[in-house]
């Protein structure tokens, strides 16, 4: 069978490497965002899948909107089309021009989390279970028929980056089959009418610390928004990255230091406290909670938020 792979990002990397070792399928083209400057150098920078197409010869397509490839879509005649984390919505008329359909790799147990971020808001939920869904898009934001689902436990210690990249690895082979199962005639089925939640994407405005709120949910928001966009309080005037943070027991007002030491930097919150394991001080590198603690020398009662002030 012939198809059409569309992605961007890392996580879309090992879906592609699972299509193009199929012997019974053909990557026909890759379709991907163009290169987009990136750093201080503003140099223009491939995406991985871009390159992932490259190194295995397949034919790369960069249009700025999906619709300026349609015509050449349709010329291939394609059984089908895959998509993981492309990064565009497609128009009724680009999804007219997949053969069975646009088969999409979505990161959530669908209709739970639609949207551009689910792994982040199902680790801020609290989510005990996730996965992967595979479904035929239509125009909605992913709202199409269901063709296969993976359950995937939700560590309470892992980062909502080390669980995208676990999904992106699980989730490739569903969409293999699930490709297989269109094509030869499978029908997908309708998602269930209750259930869904929204997950849009985050912005560093969202994932501001909120010490007033209980330790477990502060270590869960700092799990979801790490590594990026970093969730993040303010020290001493300065604004403070927490890539890592744990649950720990300790007393104080809510977003004041219990202690500050080789241990690493203590917190208090409305219920128990948070250990900073990794932070990342304004226009400094990442380092752990014990060289922050050693270098700073916070005081215990010091505050952090948006009571911090510049005194030392």
């Amino acid at each position: 069978m012939r198809i059409a792979f569309l992605g961007t990002p890392q996580v879309a990397v090992p879906s592609l490497q699972a299509l193009l070792e199929a012997d019974d399928i053909e990557v026909a083209v890759v379709i991907t965002n163009p290169d987009r400057s990136r750093g201080r150098s503003r140099r223009a920078v491939p995406p991985p899948v871009k390159l992932a197409a490259q190194q295995a010869g397949v034919p790369v397509w960069q249009p700025e909107r999906p619709r300026e490839v349609r015509d050449e879509l349709a010329a291939l005649h394609l059984d089908a089309c895959a998509v993981v984390a492309y990064g565009a919505l497609l128009p009724a008329d680009v999804l007219a021009v997949g053969g069975r359909g646009f088969v999409n790799l979505h990161f959530s147990l669908l209709p739970r989390w639609r949207g551009a971020a689910p792994v982040q808001h199902a680790i801020r939920a609290g989510d005990a279970v996730t996965g992967v869904t595979t479904f035929v898009l239509d125009e909605g934001m992913d709202t199409g028929p269901v063709l296969r689902r993976l359950e995937v436990p939700v560590d309470d210690t892992v980062t909502a980056g080390e669980l995208l990249e676990h999904l992106a690895v699980a989730g490739a082979p569903v969409l293999v089959e699930s490709i297989r199962a269109l094509v030869a005639g499978e029908e997908p089925i309708d998602q269930p009418a209750d259930g869904a939640t929204l997950a849009p994407k985050i912005t560093p405005d969202d994932v501001a610390i909120d010490f007033t709120a209980d330790a477990a949910e502060v270590s869960r928001l700092v799990r979801s928004a790490s590594p990026s966009p970093g969730a993040h309080t303010r020290f001493r005037g300065k604004r403070l990255k927490v890539l890592q943070a744990t649950p720990v027991e300790g007393d104080g007002p809510a977003g004041h230091v219990v202690a500050g030491d080789r241990g690493g930097v203590v917190v208090a919150c409305a219920d128990g406290a948070v250990r900073l394991d990794e932070v990342q001080p304004e226009g400094r590198a990442r380092m752990d909670g014990a060289a922050f603690a050693n270098g700073h020398r916070p005081r215990p009662g010091e505050p952090l938020g948006a009571d911090a002030g510049e005194s030392r």
